[in-house]
C-alpha cells in the first residue's frame, strides 16, 4: 500500500494523525469534514507546506484572492484541478517529502 493510501485510511477511520506534520493533520481534518479545524491548525504555520494547504483550503472556501496569496507564499501555481485531485496531490507530495 502507498503512503497516500495509508494516510487516507487513517483519515477515514478516525485514527490519530498526531505523528503526521501539521500540514498533513490539516488535510486530515479537512477530509474528515472540518474546514474550520483544518484552517485553525494553520493559523501560525507559515511554512511552505502549511501555506500550500492554506491555499487549498481558501480555494475550497471559494476565496480565490486569499487562495492566490497563499499559493504565492507556498511557491506553488494556483491549482486548476478538482479539489479532490488537489487534496491528493498535496498529500502525496507532503508524504513523499517527510
Amino acid at each position: 500500500m502507498t503512503s497516500l493510501t495509508l494516510f487516507k485510511q487513517a483519515c477515514d477511520t478516525g485514527a490519530t494523525l498526531d505523528h503526521y506534520s501539521n500540514a498533513l493533520q490539516s488535510l486530515g481534518a479537512d477530509r474528515r469534514g472540518s474546514w474550520t479545524g483544518a484552517h485553525d491548525l494553520l493559523l501560525d504555520d507559515h511554512s511552505k507546506a502549511g501555506s500550500w494547504v492554506h491555499a487549498y483550503l481558501h480555494r475550497k472556501e471559494g476565496d480565490a484572492m486569499n487562495a492566490a496569496y497563499w499559493y504565492r507564499k507556498a511557491g506553488e501555481p494556483v491549482a486548476t484541478v478538482s479539489l479532490e485531485d488537489e487534496w491528493e496531490d498535496i498529500a502525496d507530495a507532503l508524504l513523499k517529502s517527510s
